[in-house]
């Protein structure tokens, strides 16, 4: 089954849970979220004191919402057309429809102070191209942010390979139908995936859960040339 999971999977799985998706995340009802996440890719963006920023699998926007309200111009993207309809209706940035497939292959213009993706890199190859391209979209000295579930807590049981996995909607509510597919990648490989593509990691993070104590996410920080 695993063979068969591929990035048209996870968009599809997306477009299927748009609405309880942002009725969860404006509702506030994933734990991981409220305590630690939000707040550490937040603050991970605005350490960079940028003017501008790339908002890579944006969802409703939350995330350009937010950082908008501090001084920063924001343009997000998501393949998932309700949701940046979603997005556009609270405003906040501008919002556009874009696959990393369409992005990776050069058809979105523009260079930003920071790229974020804030657990959006869930793909195969369509993350590859997108990544690839992100040096192309940042400004000299410019950042790339990354969070994504840690490596070493997400892996579970199975073997710390690279490799597709069977999603799940666990923590986010019972609203939630299938769940999309995600490939795993190892942390030298999310490091190895950055230094092919141009970029030269300066930091990372592990923001640590309140309660259990284990990290809630990995953070990455790169820098275009």
């Amino acid at each position: 089954m695993k063979d068969e999971l591929n990035d048209e999977q996870v968009i599809e799985a997306w477009r299927e849970n748009a609405s309880p998706w942002t009725d969860a995340v404006r509702g506030k009802t994933i734990e991981s979220r409220n305590l630690v996440t939000d707040s550490a890719i937040v603050d991970a963006v605005m350490s960079r004191n940028p003017k501008t920023l790339f908002d890579i699998g944006c969802g409703e926007g939350w995330l350009s919402r937010t950082v908008t309200g501090r001084g920063v111009k924001c343009v997000g993207v998501d393949v998932v057309p309700e949701l940046i309809e979603r997005a556009r209706a609270l405003g906040g940035g501008e919002f556009h429809v874009a696959s990393y497939e369409e992005i990776g292959a050069g058809q979105f213009q523009g260079t930003f102070d920071v790229a974020v993706a804030n657990f959006s890199l869930i793909g195969g190859e369509a993350v590859d191209a997108l990544v690839r391209r992100v040096p192309q979209l940042l400004k000299s000295g410019g950042a790339f942010i990354i969070q994504t579930p840690h490596p070493a807590i997400a892996g579970g049981d199975l073997p710390y390979v690279d490799g597709w996995r069977e999603g799940s909607w666990a923590g986010c509510g019972d609203k939630f139908g299938r769940a999309a597919p995600w490939y795993f990648r190892t942390i030298e490989s999310w490091v190895k995936l950055l230094r092919t593509s141009g970029l030269q990691l300066v930091e990372a993070r592990e923001p640590l859960h309140p309660v259990n104590g284990k990290p809630a996410s990995l953070i990455l920080i790169a820098e275009s040339p």
